[in-house]
Order: C-alpha cells, then structure tokens, then sequence
C-alpha cells in the first residue's frame, strides 16, 4: 500500500470519527499506523496482549487503548520531504505570563520553604488557525524531528493529539529495561561547547536518583550513563541513560509503569506532593499531556512509553499547546517563562503554514 493510499485512509478514518495512531521511532523512516475498526473505548482493564496505550498524567483517569486484535495495522517507509523551518512569532496575552510567572514564584517559595526539591509548572498555549489540515501536520510532524518519538493520535473520546517526544518513559525486553532522565533544557545556538549552570545540573540529578530510587526494589543490574548533551529540534537537553535487569520475570509491565509514572522530570519531588500542587495550583487540566504513549506486547513483556511531551491537542482550527519547566529554589521565573517560549516553536513549526 503506498503513502498517499495510507494517508488518505487516515483521512477518511479521521472524518468518520474512528479511533487511530500513527508514529514512528527516532531516527527511523518507517511508520506504524493502527486504524482501529469500531468507535469502542478501550483500556488497559481489556484483555488484549498487544496494544498502543495513550495514557493521562493523573493516574486516577483510566488510560486508553487501540488494541492491533480491533484494528488493521500496517508499517512503510515515509517519503523524506524538505520542510522549510523558521522562527515562529506568537504573542501570548499579558494575564497568561502573570499568571504564569506568579505560580512559579509561588513554587519557588513552597521549595525554599522545603515543603519539595522540584516541582513541574505548565502552561497551555492556544494558537489559532486559519484553517487545518491533517495530511499536511503528518508530513510536518514526520520531516521535523526525527530524531524524536513523532506520532499522530485521534480518538472521538480525546480528540486529535501530535507531538514529538524527546524521552523515553521506559523500553523493556523480557527481562531487561532501559529509561532516561531527561531535565536540563536551553535554546539550541548550536556552539561547539554548551554550558550547563548549577541549577541545571542539579535539577538533571536530582531526576536520576529519583528514578534509580524509584526502580531498586524490582530491577538489578542498573548502569547509569554519563551525562550527556541531547538534541532535540531547536533545544539542547541534558540527558542520562540507564538501564538494567527487571528482578522477577513476573514483575508486570504496569507495576513498572506506576513505579516510574509520573518522572520527577514531569512532575517534580516528592512525588506525591509535587503532584498534588499541580492538579490543585495549574489554572488547566494536563490531560494526557505529560502522560505517557507508545506500543505494548504484554504476552514478551516488550514495551517502547515514551513522555508525551512537545505535543498539543487540536481542536478544530484551535491548537493547544503544552508547554513546562522544572522549578527548583534556584529558578527565576522569567527565565522559566521564556524556556516555555523556546519550548513552544517545537509544535509552531508543525502548524506554521496554518496560522
């Protein structure tokens, strides 16, 4: 089946309401598509092995599934196109930054005051367009970033969903796992050498050790990478690698899931606490933003969960974008404000012929 027969049969999905995901790993050209057949709304309670998981940054809501047993899938290689790039202008309205700037100083407070070590504030971004279209965010989001997870994702129950996420939630293979702390973040000026401040670095550990710690009681083995720096579209993260041996055989994907959803690098520490403070101080519901999404084989234990991050929800000819920092004592909200800003261009590229 070649391309354009695909994409219009996303299309035509698309315009009967039916559920369907299409993504594609980073630095591959192959993309998977899964169409599934019926409107149904399925979840991990479902007694399907192999499924593409979508699921919210509050654990209370169920996530969702599209099961391959309910679905045609396929996978092809995309045609590379030259997608023109440049520095998109958006204004934001005045009430959004104070707003914005004042909840992080009233983050920054509640840490000094050591009720957390790091909290993760957001924001939602909405952008107008003069008009929408799919086909066109498909080949954009897929020429953009291939170095990131990319993917497009719609169902009647969540609406349409894109984004392109630089981390991995959690890989596993059988017995064997891999993850990443992924925190520090500043504007790509591509110079040969990239200074990192201390506020950074201690933010980058301060993830690390949560997920070590989060993972010891069911895995062994665990190497932790050096620190590195990690491109990702028009930013510069810092990243660490780790990986290992899952204990027991038995120990199920979602327990592993529960221990690492959601990452101090989305949410902040302590977890509980930090997690509350969002749901109760954000003026906006995160949904699936900073949640997690990608392929599961229950039956081999395989996953590949990436973060869902740099990604936005379209509704209509409306696209909201969801943009973060991570806020410790030594952040100064404007800066925190203008990495929202750099952070935004990642997803205004994807819609920039539509504004």
């Amino acid at each position: 089946m070649d391309n354009l027969h695909l994409l219009k049969k996303i299309e035509q999905q698309y315009e009967n309401n039916l559920p369907f995901v299409l993504y594609s790993y980073p630095e591959k050209e192959n993309v998977n598509f899964i169409l599934q057949k019926d409107a149904v709304w399925y979840d991990t309670e479902s007694s399907f092995e192999e499924y593409f998981i979508f699921s919210p940054f509050d654990s209370k809501n169920k996530a969702i599934c599209i099961p391959l047993a309910k679905s045609y899938h396929f996978e092809t290689n995309y045609l590379k196109t030259n997608v023109e790039i440049n520095e998109i202008e958006t204004s934001d309205h005045v009430n959004d930054k104070k707003s914005y700037l004042k909840l992080v100083a009233d983050a920054i407070q509640n840490i000094q005051s050591q009720k957390a070590t790091k909290i993760v504030i957001s924001r939602k971004k909405v952008v107008q367009l003069k008009e929408f279209n799919l086909l066109e965010l498909i080949e954009r989001m897929l020429n953009l970033y291939p170095k990131a997870f990319r993917y497009v994702w719609y169902h009647p129950s969540t609406g349409l969903w894109c984004g392109a996420s630089p981390e991995v939630l959690l890989e596993t293979d059988g017995d064997s796992f891999r993850t990443m702390a992924l925190a520090g973040t500043q504007k790509n000026h591509h110079r040969k050498k990239v200074e990192w401040n201390l506020k950074e670095k201690n933010e980058q550990q301060v993830v690390v050790d949560s997920i070590q710690k989060s993972l010891k009681k069911i895995t062994s083995n665990v190497t932790i990478s050096n620190t590195y720096n990690h491109k990702a579209g028009s930013l510069i993260h810092l990243r660490t690698d780790i990986s290992g041996t899952i204990k027991k055989a038995h120990t199920g994907l979602r327990a592993i899931m529960s221990l690492l959803h959601p990452t101090s690098a989305v949410c902040g520490l302590p977890k509980n606490y930090a997690k509350t403070y969002i749901l109760e101080k954000e003026n906006y519901k995160r949904d699936f933003y900073t949640g997690f999404l990608g392929f599961i084989d229950e039956s081999k234990n395989n996953s590949r969960l990436f973060v869902n991050l740099r990604c936005m929800k379209i509704e209509n000819t409306t696209a909201n974008l969801y943009l973060g920092c991570g806020i410790t004592k030594d952040s100064d909200p404007s800066k925190e404000w203008e990495e929202t800003s750099h952070k935004s261009q990642t997803m205004l590229q994807v819609i920039s012929s539509m504004i």
